[in-house]
């Protein structure tokens, strides 16, 4: 949702019903995340997208129906259904797509919802997308940290999902969860889709060389919010990293200590150290290995790595946390200029992320996808 919700908000503000289709749930080789959204105006434009193309005829049909009939829909698309290859799912994947109209009069928590996304202030929609009763299906709870708007329906099942739902956004996954029909822990009968709206993990690039121009463009392409960090103002300028969201001058050492400190890095913060300089890596390099991070990384050749070691080991970092280091820092895809640098780390983040194992898929059998990595990249 968080793709389409700028025009929905429009829309919404515009006074009109749009159509609103969001994968609530995949199985097997679902070419899309749960969250995903496709929005449909009243001019028959789309924004978004549920599948990469599979089945946005279907879901833009469907679209259509829900806001003429004012009645949400539960979908699922996949190779079980006996028209799943009329509507283009080919990929061995199933889809749950749950399609509601929406407008101001439906969702009056929608806007405060929007603030607190523009705000990257952590926030969760908490929708029942199933029950026994069709007239609850729709329902809606916007859940806060430490509050929450709207209800579900009873006290009972704000409170059950209202705790369900900060832990998924504490942890920063977005699912459908099961209850029984009043919100029993135990039962089936009603299942709520939340969907969770964090802020964007964070990239850490520490070295304003031209490497980190590439990996300032790539990780903001990835979601990230970028930093780039280094010490010389020369060379740190917002001119010279247009892409990064911030450009800071300080010393990187003392920079990520003093973000640490404030609570403004966690576990899924990747660390980017490519100045290759022993004054600023080292430093640096002491305290993210030391922290809870997502992912920490130097560039520089063997021997560089080798003597940055030496300098870590004699600095007094210990061999566990050493451990935690990339570096040489990427997959070996044979790069050479910045921009393939740049991918070959971002390759590697993914493949930790994801538990992938970096070769080829033509080489492999299995499945494509990849659940998130036990002990890897949140």
């Amino acid at each position: 949702m968080r793709d389409v919700l700028d025009e929905l908000l429009r829309r919404y503000r515009a006074g009109e019903t749009v159509g609103l289709g969001t994968v609530v749930a995949t199985f097997s080789s679902a070419p899309r995340s749960p969250g995903a959204a496709m929005l449909v105006a009243p001019d028959g434009s789309v924004t978004g997208s549920v599948s990469g193309g599979c089945v946005e005829g279907a879901v833009y049909e469907l679209a259509q129906e829900v806001v003429e009939s004012g009645k949400p829909v539960l979908q699922r698309y996949g190779v079980s259904d006996d028209d799943a290859f009329a509507v283009g799912l080919t990929c061995g994947g199933i889809l749950d797509v749950y399609v509601e109209p929406v407008d101001s009069a439906g969702f009056p928590e929608l806007v405060e919802l929007a603030e607190s996304v523009e705000a990257e202030v952590p926030v969760a929609l908490a929708t029942i997308v199933a029950h026994e009763n069709e007239a609850m299906v729709g329902k809606r709870m916007v859940v806060w940290p430490d509050r929450i708007a709207g209800s579900l329906g009873s006290a009972r099942m704000d409170a059950a999902v209202a705790d369900d739902a900060r832990g998924l956004l504490a942890t920063g996954r977005t699912a459908t969860v099961h209850y029984g029909p009043e919100g029993q822990r135990r039962g089936e009968g009603m299942s709520v889709f939340v969907n969770s709206f964090e802020p964007p993990p964070r990239l850490l690039v520490f070295g304003a060389i031209d490497f980190a121009a590439a990996m300032a463009g790539l990780g903001s392409y990835l979601g990230y919010r970028v930093t780039v960090c280094d010490a010389r103002p020369v060379f740190a300028t917002s001119s010279r990293f247009p892409q990064a969201h911030e450009v800071v001058v300080d010393w990187p050492h003392r920079y990520l200590a003093a973000e640490i400190e404030a609570g403004r890095v966690d576990e899924r913060t990747v660390v980017t150290v490519l100045t290759h300089d022993p004054k600023f890596d080292v430093p640096v390099l002491e305290v993210a290995l030391r922290a809870k991070l997502g992912y920490v990384g130097a560039m520089g050749s063997r021997r560089t790595h080798d003597d940055r070691m030496r300098r870590l080991r004699e600095a007094g970092v210990a061999e566990q946390e050493l451990a935690k280091l990339a570096s040489p820092i990427g997959l070996d895809l044979g790069a050479r200029t910045p921009e393939e640098t740049a991918v070959s780390i971002a390759a590697e983040i993914i493949s930790l992320r994801w538990g992938g194992a970096g070769a080829r898929l033509a080489d492999t059998a299995g499945k494509i996808h990849h659940e998130p990595a036990e002990g890897g990249i949140r």
